[in-house]
């Protein structure tokens, strides 16, 4: 096996794809708490680093330990099926060791951070393993909600490494955009791996009731994530307006779209949106932040 190929193999298993997309946030939280504070970035800089590298190595710790308990599941789904943990091209022993290892490295580094951070980082651990994989995601249609908790950890974990606590407005503003974020993306890839999910028994929203019942509750937590957008107002009208006009371009997306499009298509458009949308609103606060903290220092 190539260096090339085992590179790509622990890639998989550690889902650099998800750990990719969730600093995103935490970098948000971590920036808006500076500017939030007016603390000095680059007084500052050890625990930013801190937080970049306990983050990445938890959430690369909660996707081994997923891989490691779906291998059932994975290996009867066409896109999951060809995973390392199922073909056994990395012995499971191995990834058991390494996922241990990226814990506790990565709560080890959160810590140096702040006490805080790292009880956050192993909050979301936990909720992505226990309640999510281990328990929701094979029993139950509300498995979205579950992981939709471990999902929205970062943004707490970036603020908790340098801010005294987590109780700002602003801190779970973020928190909860990213909670209600989560319905509409992750019902969307249901729709679109519909058949993978029944294959597997896996008790997804479109699978045990039907595509119009996922359809009409992503436009409910669509209108709570435009509704959301208000957290942002003691903070800042202009990242208020931006999260509102998202939101509310999303749900028209949802509503009106829908009328010409086949439910596979509007699930494609609805996906692809998420991922403007999430990457809009975190990357506005994160510039926003930095302006701010630029603006201060001068």
């Amino acid at each position: 096996m190539t260096k090339q190929s085992k590179k790509t193999l622990w890639a998989q298993v550690v889902k650099t794809g998800i750990i990719k997309s969730n600093l995103i946030p935490m970098v948000a939280g971590l920036m808006l708490a500076l500017y939030t504070y007016q603390y000095s970035f680059t007084d500052n800089i050890a625990n930013i680093l801190l937080a970049f590298a306990g983050t990445a190595a938890i959430i690369a710790a909660s996707g081994a330990f997923n891989n490691l308990y779906d291998r059932d599941i994975d290996a009867l789904m066409a896109r999951t099926k060809v995973r390392p943990t199922v073909t056994g091209t990395i012995s499971i022993k191995r990834v058991a060791i390494v996922a241990v290892l990226l814990l506790l490295i990565g709560l080890g580094l959160l810590y140096l951070a702040s006490p805080l951070a790292a009880f956050l980082g192993f909050l979301g651990v936990f909720f992505y393993v226990i309640p999510y994989t281990m328990w929701t995601k094979r029993h139950t249609i509300w498995n979205t909600e579950v992981g939709s908790i471990s999902g929205a950890i970062p943004p707490l974990i970036g603020w908790a490494a340098v801010a005294p606590d987590i109780w700002h407005p602003a801190c779970w503003a973020l928190f909860l955009i990213m909670v209600i974020w989560q319905m509409p993306h992750f019902y969307a890839i249901a729709i679109r791996k519909k058949e993978d999910y029944a294959a597997a028994s896996i008790p997804m929203l479109p699978v045990v009731k039907s595509a119009r019942r996922t359809y009409i509750q992503s436009n409910i937590y669509l209108v709570l994530l435009v509704l959301s957008s208000f957290l942002f107002l003691p903070l800042s009208l202009g990242l208020t307006l931006m999260s509102l006009i998202l939101g509310l371009i999303w749900l028209g997306l949802s509503l009106f779209g829908s009328r010409s499009m086949t439910i596979e298509v509007w699930a494609n458009k609805m996906f692809l949106f998420s991922l403007v949308h999430m990457m809009t609103i975190f990357s506005t606060v994160i510039i926003y932040s930095s302006i701010g903290l630029i603006l201060n220092a001068l």
